[in-house]
């Protein structure tokens, strides 16, 4: 086990260097938006992450510069104030501070027997940091900079195409992880919301076996469907009816101000839509899934398609099938750890390739890609469950609790040690710049 742990703190130590050395010092200040944060701020507050769960708690060390603790500390500097170039160190005093970390974490995982405490402590602060590389890719999404370097842009896991629903029969299923196990620290680690597992109880429904894909949603664009009120609830009208500024989408200096009329990085050109990815503006590929829709714009597409979200219960179910009684799937597949054969997942292809690849990732219902490739929005608010405890990190999911909506599967850009059936993500409905995209439910049988 020290091993495998001490190759995900090397992998995500390695990943986040690359993620900030290739930007220039330009491009370290990147401009200010809601959704992202400054790279070398996310670089720092990694760090600070395992000196406060790994040092702190684990040994009662001080901090490495106590003066920066606060800055470092996301529940106590204000998001706009990340940006203060005068309050932060640059590049090569924030690598050295970051790397500093790495070495002391590595050496203590090292030196000492590893309980279960620390191996739970350990993986948490990993698991912590590979969520701030997944914002730093949807970063350089957001602000048009180049694709990260584990982008190859090939088609790893080609698969025949599939369309219709899958039926998932009415019965009793098992959602979540436990609460209480053993194995907490190992192979049932979960996030505080992913807790406790439970028993529910569903009608027969019929799913999507794929993502909605670019093809079908813009047919939904070229029918006016931006333009067709009927089709969009009240709080989808009034995102509708929000400008907002592209300026970042397409390059400009200066503010521009829309409304929204299709997804957020297409656009018309030359009689054909295209879509930026990164910094480059590519022909829509009409196969991949949509990406980087609102839940807006999803709920809109359900009314005009006469469909529907699936429940995040429904979602899970038809995700891993699992049943009281029976051996239980983390993965859609079994337990075998995600690979790129059966998951977009690691910035490796970022959502570029057809719904209907990676058949080796199927659910048991034959349902495709429900890990990876985009978070796909589900109708429920994201609330606790039933006998919900805070984990060791009080603020991973109770500041979202009552105004997200549930997102499942995880995206092309989360990291494979994150990807799992259980996991839940708590985006606002009006979040466009992360990998969101969706499928859907029939109405009735």
């Amino acid at each position: 086990m020290k091993s495998q742990l001490l190759d995900e703190l090397e992998l995500a130590r390695a990943r986040t260097v690359q993620l900030i050395d290739s930007l220039s010092e330009a491009e370290l200040n990147v401009p200010y938006h809601p959704g992202v944060n400054p790279p070398l701020w996310e670089m720092g507050h990694s760090a600070f992450f395992y000196e406060v769960f790994v040092f702190n708690l684990l040994d009662g060390t001080a901090s490495y510069d106590p003066s920066m603790d606060d800055l470092w500390d996301s529940f106590h500097v204000e998001h706009r104030d990340r940006w203060r170039r005068d309050l932060f160190p640059g590049r090569e005093e924030t690598l050295s501070y970051f790397n500093t970390i790495y070495d002391r974490v590595a050496e203590r995982i090292q030196s000492n027997e590893l309980t279960n405490r620390e191996l739970y402590l350990y993986r948490y602060a990993i698991f912590h940091q590979n969520m701030h590389i997944e914002s730093l890719i949807w970063c350089r999404q957001t602000v048009g900079y180049p694709a990260p370097a584990d982008f190859k842009g090939d088609r790893p896991a080609p698969g025949d195409k599939v369309a219709g629903d899958a039926r998932i029969p009415a019965g009793r299923w098992l959602i979540g992880m436990p609460g209480e196990s053993s194995a907490y620290a190992a192979e049932d680690f979960a996030f505080d919301c992913e807790k406790p597992r439970f028993e529910v109880a569903l009608e027969a429904f019929s799913i999507s076996r794929t993502a909605v894909s670019n093809r079908e949603f813009q047919a939904f664009v070229d029918d006016g469907g931006y333009q067709r009120p009927e089709l969009w609830s009240f709080g989808g009208r009034k995102w509708l009816d929000t400008e907002v500024d592209v300026a970042l989408v397409h390059g400009a200096h200066e503010s521009m101000m829309r409304l929204p009329g299709h997804p957020l990085y297409w656009r018309w050109h030359e009689k054909q839509w295209q879509e930026r990815v990164f910094d480059q503006w590519l022909s829509l590929a009409p196969d991949a899934p949509v990406t980087h829709v609102s839940y807006w714009e999803a709920e809109a597409w359900c009314n005009w398609a006469g469909r529907r979200l699936p429940t995040e219960h429904e979602w899970e179910v038809a995700a891993l099938g699992n049943k009281p009684g029976e051996a239980f799937r983390r993965y859609p597949w079994g337990n075998e750890a995600p690979d790129s054969v059966r998951v977009d997942m690691n910035a490796r292809a970022l959502a570029r390739n057809p719904v209907w690849d990676y058949p080796a990732g199927d659910s048991p219902f034959g349902c495709r890609q429900m890990l990876g490739s985009v978070w796909e929005w589900t109708s429920s608010q994201f609330l606790p469950y039933d006998g919900f405890k805070v984990d060791m990190y009080p603020f991973m999911s109770t500041l979202q609790f009552g105004d997200h909506k549930v997102s499942k599967g995880g995206s092309c850009a989360t990291s494979s040690n994150l990807i799992r059936g259980t996991y839940r993500q708590a985006y606002l409905p009006l979040r466009n710049d992360v990998y969101t995209g969706f499928r859907t439910c029939a109405l009735s049988d």
